[in-house]
C-alpha cells in the first residue's frame, strides 16, 4: 500500500485508509482539539505541582491559586500582570480572569498580612495553615514562568511579600 502512494505520489493515506474517527473531523476541529488537550495537559501539570507541594486535593488547590494569583495580581502593575499571565497555564488564566471578587476589597497597597487574611478567608483555612498554602502557590507559579518574569515580578512587591514569593529551598 505504501507503495502504490509513493508512486501516485502521495505522503498521506487515501482518505478510505484513514481512522474511521478521523475521516469526517475538519482539521480545524481536529487541530482546537488538539490545543484544548495540551492546554488540559499543561494545567493539569500545574495543578499537580501544587498539589504535591501544598498536601492539598485539586479543588483545594485550584481555589488556593485563583485566591493568591488574584490577590499578587492587584499588587503588581497592570502590565505585570498580563507578562506573567502569558506564561501561566491558560485554564488558570481563564479562571483568574473571573476573578472579580477582591476588586473592590483589597487596598492599593496592602502588605503580607493583609494577604495571608484575604486567601484564608477566601479558603476557610486556619491563621497558621494559610502561609503555607501561600508559598506552596506562589512556588508552582514560579515553576511556570520564566526566572526573569519571576525576577520582574519580585521587584514590584513589598517586602515582606517578596519573603513569600522567593524560591522555596
Amino acid at each position: 500500500m505504501a507503495d502504490d502512494r509513493e508512486q501516485q505520489g502521495k505522503g498521506a493515506p487515501p482518505e478510505d485508509e484513514r481512522p474511521a474517527g478521523r475521516r469526517d473531523v475538519p482539521i480545524e476541529v481536529r487541530r482546537k482539539l488538539r490545543h484544548e488537550s495540551r492546554a488540559s495537559q499543561t494545567y493539569k501539570v500545574f495543578l499537580d505541582h501544587l498539589c504535591e507541594r501544598g498536601g492539598m486535593s485539586p479543588a483545594v488547590a485550584q481555589q488556593a491559586a485563583v485566591s493568591v494569583l488574584c490577590a499578587v495580581e492587584q499588587r503588581i502593575l497592570s502590565d505585570e500582570a498580563l507578562d506573567m499571565e502569558a506564561q501561566l497555564p491558560r485554564k488558570l488564566t481563564d479562571l483568574l480572569h473571573r476573578c472579580e471578587k477582591h476588586e473592590e476589597e483589597l487596598p492599593p497597597k496592602f502588605g503580607r498580612e493583609h494577604l495571608l487574611r484575604r486567601v484564608g478567608e477566601d479558603l476557610s483555612l486556619n491563621p497558621d495553615a494559610v502561609e503555607p498554602v501561600v508559598r506552596a502557590v506562589l512556588d508552582a507559579i514560579r515553576h511556570q514562568i520564566s526566572e526573569g518574569e519571576a525576577e520582574d515580578v519580585m521587584s514590584q512587591l513589598p517586602e515582606d511579600l517578596r519573603d513569600l514569593w522567593g524560591r522555596a529551598i
